[in-house]
């Protein structure tokens, strides 16, 4: 006979099915296990800031990108203005890169309520700030939708917007991409130029200049009248990028580069360009040991917080430079090889560190757990990182902002990472990384806690959430590390994958899902510590 009537624990359920008498609000993971339903507008979130070109260990590309248009149709039939939000939350500097903000915008284009469009109309300058982000606009829009009123109205006022200076310098820097050059747009939207600078402009787009002007027009065409004299005295580079202010991209098709060159564009090179070509310099040989002006620069540029906001410098795109770098050209789409220097690997792993929000020490006590089953092994869109190593690069920024923490790893086991602050990222990401394998239950952490009486004032859970493998669920093992350690104890769940599954119980007010890699969760997290939030 079955005496599981008898025998059973009624305050348990096993991951693959969900908890008695809340049915309604959980949903089964693509692992098998069941979690709570996040909603669209976490979902939203989630994809904005993570991305879905990328394949994850339980979905294809294909399969979350249809998730994820299809929660921004939902979104925006319910709240476009609260979409349009949101979009310019992930754009400002906080997704991983712009396409997924991008992709969300033709989408909010595509809403049939006048507010959807004019929600659209408001953002689309702020999401579109550069010349790629037009083409991969333009792309996506004829992908998708087509060219019609709202469209135009939108390319129309990009091209003819009142800065010219800027409008020049991003035609010159981006002159095609995505199948599309600034010929094709200005033919499509059928611009007409507002002013004498515009007209001169859209002329050397669609034309050239047959015969180069022999003085500079105006200083909003300056860089343009440069560039077209580097094509006719291609031997004259350094003195091209030192008058004309010319970037790497304008010089490089038309000048004879050489070491010179390079070192003069290093001079004035932004942000985001130099994270990107640190190893090609060091190869060139304008970065090395005793070349400490340059370094002193570097150094200057890249661990200056203020610089790394204003260049809305990922934390991840730091964490990607710094991996790349150090393998000295193994890594990464470089064919070039190089030898690291060393302060430069130091430079990046202090702009790591302040590419993310934080605040002052709250005292508290911190459990991070870092999930290292082996579906965290997948790689991140196109940043050549793990799940893992940018959850373990995450839960370290935390920690180093505190003084009382413990950073262990779970899958079916809770093991001891041998992590602390005074790791660096690297050997931090190397000790992590190592780890993946098994299933997956984040049970496990509740239950080491309790084991121990391990009396945390905030658990942190790294994870993409896809818990199954336990015989009880994440919020029910919370219960009993309440009931037989600490009554008050919050738990913060950083879901790191664009899938709509939470671990949260939506009915436990101490409880709180974040997602993504959003640089201000660190400080989000001492926040809710602290009762701020």
């Amino acid at each position: 006979m079955n005496y599981n009537f008898f025998t059973k624990n009624k305050n348990t359920t096993p991951q693959n099915q969900p908890i008695p008498g809340r049915e309604a609000e959980m949903i089964k993971g693509r692992s098998g296990g069941y979690m709570f339903d996040a909603g669209i507008w976490k979902m939203l979130r989630r994809c904005l800031l993570i991305g879905t070109a990328k394949s994850t260990y339980y979905a294809g590309k294909n399969e979350l990108t249809e998730d994820f248009a299809n929660v921004v149709t939902q979104a925006v039939a319910e709240n476009p203005g609260r979409v349009a939000e949101e979009i310019l939350y992930a754009s400002d500097g906080r997704a991983i890169n712009n396409s997924a903000p991008i992709l969300a915008l033709v989408l909010l284009s595509m809403g049939e309520t006048p507010e959807a469009k004019k929600a659209f109309g408001e953002i689309f300058p702020q999401v579109v700030r550069t010349g790629s982000h037009f083409y991969e606009w333009l792309n996506y829009t004829k992908s998708l939708r087509g060219f019609g009123k709202v469209i135009r109205e939108a390319g129309k006022n990009w091209l003819s917007r009142e800065d010219v200076k800027g409008l020049a310098y991003q035609l010159l820097k981006y002159q095609q991409r995505q199948g599309f050059t600034h010929r094709d747009a200005l033919r499509l939207f059928h611009v007409n130029p507002p002013t004498e600078n515009h007209r001169q402009l859209f002329e050397w787009v669609v034309k050239g200049w047959e015969d180069l002007p022999a003085d500079i027009p105006s200083d909003a065409l300056a860089q343009i009248w440069w560039y077209e004299w580097l094509k006719r005295n291609p031997s004259e580079t350094h003195t091209a990028i030192s008058q004309g202010r010319l970037t790497h991209e304008m010089t490089a098709p038309v000048g004879k580069m050489d070491q010179q060159a390079w070192n003069l564009l290093f001079q004035e090179m932004p942000i985001g360009a130099m994270l990107r070509n640190l190893g090609s310099l060091t190869q060139l040989e304008v970065l090395r040991a005793d070349e400490t002006a340059n370094l002193r620069r570097v150094e200057a540029v890249l661990n200056n917080q203020e610089h790394l906001r204003k260049g809305r410098i990922h934390p991840i795109d730091v964490l990607k430079a710094l991996k790349t770098y150090q393998s000295g050209g193994s890594l990464g789409r470089s064919k070039k090889t190089w030898k690291p220097v060393s302060r430069i690997v130091d430079i990046l792993e202090k702009a790591v560190e302040l590419s993310f929000e934080v605040v002052e020490p709250t005292g508290k006590v911190f459990m991070h757990a870092v999930d290292i089953s082996g579906s965290m092994g997948s790689l991140v869109a196109d940043m050549g990182l793990s799940c893992c190593e940018i959850a373990t690069t995450m839960a370290l920024v935390t920690a180093k902002a505190e003084t009382n923490y413990e950073i262990r790893g779970f899958s079916t086991k809770f093991k001891d990472l041998e992590i602390t602050a005074k790791d660096s990222f690297s050997s931090a990401v190397r000790k992590a990384s190592n780890q993946n394998f098994g299933g997956t239950d984040a049970c496990v952490a509740y239950d080491w806690m309790i084991k121990n009486k391990f009396k945390a004032d905030v658990v942190c859970f790294w994870t993409d959430s896809e818990s199954w493998a336990g015989n009880k669920h994440p919020s029910q093992a919370l219960k009993e590390y309440r009931k037989k350690v600490n009554p008050d104890v919050k738990a913060v769940y950083v879901t790191l994958t664009p899938y709509q599954i939470s671990l949260v119980d939506p009915q436990d007010p101490l409880s709180w899902d974040l997602g993504g890699f959003d640089p201000g969760i660190p400080r989000i997290i001492q926040m809710l510590a602290n009762d701020d939030l």
